[in-house]
């Protein structure tokens, strides 16, 4: 059996970074689910734009302004590719965290005398 390390300011300090880094993990999950509804609501948008006829408006802060059904469907499909590169980009960053998540928690666990997945 390892012996734990007695140190409570360098086991402070460590849990204090795995909280820190719980945290980033939750607020990066929380991103990429909001970047995904976005997308999965212009995906839905770029739908019905399929179906639409007649005149097509769009969202320019309070205000509706008139547009071709061309330029909505470029505009609309380039906004999804940006949001799609978004969610690649955070759904990486998350991986990595919880990777570095699950790190830090074996070695608290060491750190405390604790056998790993016990």
């Amino acid at each position: 059996m390892v012996e734990p390390v007695r140190d409570p300011q360098a086991l402070q300090a460590q849990l204090d970074d795995f909280q820190n880094m719980q945290r980033q993990l939750q607020m990066l999950s929380m991103q990429r689910q909001q970047v995904n509804l976005q997308l999965e609501e212009m995906k839905m948008a770029q739908e019905e734009l399929g179906k639409a006829t007649g005149k097509i408006y769009k969202a320019a802060g309070n205000l509706l302004i008139e547009t071709t059904s061309a330029a909505a469907k470029k505009e609309l499909a380039e906004r999804i590719e940006t949001f799609e590169v978004r969610a690649t980009a955070l759904g990486k960053q998350e991986e990595k965290a919880r990777a570095k998540s699950e790190e830090m928690r074996a070695a608290l666990e060491k750190m405390v005398g604790r056998p790993e997945g016990a």
